[in-house]
């Protein structure tokens, strides 16, 4: 078999198919979750804290007195962006708790299914003709 007719098999599988579609939908869904934590949540949480933008704080390890991140970064000075990981850190959590919910309606779902009573199997001609034969020597 070549190559290519083996890569072709590959591709096509359901399981291979299934994990692309989840690869692109998570990447799509990291994207709003991003934007809902730096967009919705982060900004009414900093103004409880007093208008703190969490984006803008960080740790100048340089030389001199920076009011911004962008000022300390223009200048090239090093930083710890220690309010942009606060944003990564909620972001990540949303996330972790979205696909555990995904996973534990998924499992649900599954129990349920497992759960379900196999319906009645046909019985097989040697128990038919068996039962047929019990019936008339019981008449």
């Amino acid at each position: 078999m070549g190559m290519m007719q083996e890569f072709k098999e590959f591709a096509v599988k359901g399981n291979v198919v299934d994990m692309a579609v989840g690869i692109i939908i998570g990447a799509a869904f990291g994207k709003i979750v991003s934007t809902l934590v730096e967009g919705v949540i982060m900004p009414p949480i900093g103004l409880l804290l007093g208008g703190v933008d969490f984006s803008d704080l960080f740790i100048n390890l340089g030389e001199g007195t920076f009011t911004t991140l962008a000022a300390a970064e223009e200048a090239g000075a090093p930083v710890i962006k220690y309010g942009s990981f606060a944003n990564e850190v909620i972001s990540f959590t949303i996330v972790a708790f979205a696909v555990f919910i995904l996973v534990k309606v998924i499992n649900r779902l599954k129990k349920q299914e497992e759960e379900k009573p196999a319906a009645p199997v046909e019985p097989s001609e040697d128990i038919l003709l068996l039962r047929e034969i019990r019936d008339q020597l019981k008449k």
